[in-house]
């Protein structure tokens, strides 16, 4: 017992080394967007729409973008665990020069944008505004794509500390930037919720020339000989790319769209229940930023584990991140139920939002369990190369399990009058425990597989 006890502890300190550091930068990237929301509340309601309409546009593409860079991460551990360093940079170039083309592609659509704006919003000025965020924004879109590749090479090389750092940077830099631009400093025009989007802009490129001088100047990099020989475009490297990225892209695309779909079809119960809802959204956001975390630390340790023919402590790893997780969503979902009246008031001041919340949330408590454990298992699963069964096992726990009993329990009265917000919080944690369950089986397949090899 003294031995497995030995055993856990050491690897629950290799996850938190990794984990914590992942996770202090989502939660800066996620603080962000808040102050973003925030300060352009400030100059009016239209101006905090147009952030609220230009992300829901922006985030899905960066979504796509972002899916096929993750497959870096895994691709590099595994050289890392292998003592391949030499192999990494070709994996790093190949994966940038993907990256840069769906750049290139978005940059080409960009004229069908004002066309979706217009579909889209009843009101010039918030189309205006909307409209000035995106053409903003949109010429970040290489420095977004140059940081996330670093970041997930430094992620694979068992490196996150630069990734925090970083975080921290964009976050300093995040306020003064949107004083700026928002409010016209400096000599600037004062562009209002517009100048959210350029100074995001700003701030993506301070971030991405951080990371490149960081990479270019600690020892921790020196055996990959990044810049020192640049290799030509690779197709089978980049087919190899595709094969890994695209379901991962499509897994975060499909469980996203969800919770927009949901947001629509809650939309006809009224501003109430809208209200609740989100803030039940926000709040279980938020909170899964842990999972999330110890899930890529859970990547990074299966593919050095993998890389390095361990195949018993990649599985150890597994185990190792589950129960971690489950414990902390215990103490998550406790605080949850318990606080579930303050968390709401945090939101809002309005009583009957209040109590629709704070119902919501005593289902998001129950929610935190199987979405720690589906949210850890996708990330081993990442760290085996495994992006196809992520996919699959997204779209049938999601959209075949999660939403139809969603719309059942909540829009109809054929099983139970209907329930409203409720019914499509109890389809999703059958649609979350659904997935826990089947990535439960498919990583337990790679048990076997290991126990037959070991024979």
């Amino acid at each position: 017992m003294k031995v497995i006890s030995a055993k856990f502890t050491r690897e629950i300190r290799q996850i938190l080394r990794l984990c914590l550091p992942i996770f202090a930068a989502n939660l800066a990237t996620t603080v962000m967007s808040f102050i973003d929301t925030t300060m352009a509340g400030t100059v009016s309601p239209t101006d905090l729409a147009a952030v609220a309409v230009a992300t829901s546009i922006w985030l899905p593409v960066l979504l796509l973008v972002q899916g096929l860079i993750m497959a870096l991460s895994p691709i590099t551990a595994h050289y890392y665990g292998a003592q391949a360093q030499h192999k990494i940079a070709n994996a790093v170039w190949q994966t940038g020069y993907l990256g840069l083309a769906m750049v290139a592609i978005l940059l080409l659509c960009s004229p069908v944008v004002p066309i979706i704006i217009e579909s889209m919003v009843d009101d010039p000025h918030l189309a205006e505004l909307t409209l000035g965020y995106l053409k903003g924004i949109v010429w970040s879109a290489p420095a977004f794509v140059v940081f996330q590749v670093l970041r997930n090479m430094s992620e694979g090389m068992d490196f996150t500390r630069p990734i925090m750092l970083i975080g921290l940077l964009g976050l300093i830099l995040n306020v003064p930037a949107n004083y700026v631009f928002i409010y016209g400093k400096f000599g600037l025009p004062a562009l209002g919720g517009a100048g959210c989007g350029w100074a995001t802009a700003i701030v993506n490129w301070c971030m991405m020339l951080g990371m490149m001088l960081y990479v270019r100047r600690h020892p921790h990099y020196k055996k990959v000989s990044l810049v020192e020989v640049i290799p030509a475009l690779h197709w089978h490297q980049i087919r190899s790319l595709l094969r890994l990225g695209i379901p991962i892209s499509l897994s975060l695309f499909f469980e996203v769209s969800l919770f927009a779909v949901v947001a629509l079809l809650v939309a006809p119960l009224g501003a109430a229940h809208v209200a609740g809802h989100q803030v039940a959204i926000n709040f279980s956001s938020m909170i899964f930023m842990i999972p999330l975390s110890i899930g890529m630390a859970v990547t990074i340790r299966v593919g050095i584990n993998l890389g390095a023919k361990r195949s018993e402590d990649a599985l150890y790893s597994v185990k190792s991140g589950i129960a971690f997780g489950l414990l902390i969503a215990l103490v998550t979902a406790v605080a949850t139920v318990v606080l579930r009246n303050l968390i709401a008031d945090v939101y809002t001041d309005d009583n009957h939002v209040i109590d629709l919340a704070a119902s919501l949330l005593l289902l998001a408590a129950i929610y935190q369990l199987p979405d720690t454990v589906q949210a850890i298992g996708a990330g081993a699963l990442r760290g085996y190369k495994d992006s196809k069964a992520i996919f699959i096992i997204t779209l049938a726990a999601y959209w075949g399990i999660g939403l139809p009993i969603g719309y059942i329990l909540g829009m109809t009265d054929i099983m139970v009058p209907a329930m409203g917000a409720k019914g499509f919080w109890i389809g999703f944690i059958a649609g979350l425990s659904s997935a826990a369950i089947l990535f439960g089986l498919r990583l337990n397949q790679y048990r076997v597989k290991s126990h037959w090899q070991k024979r």
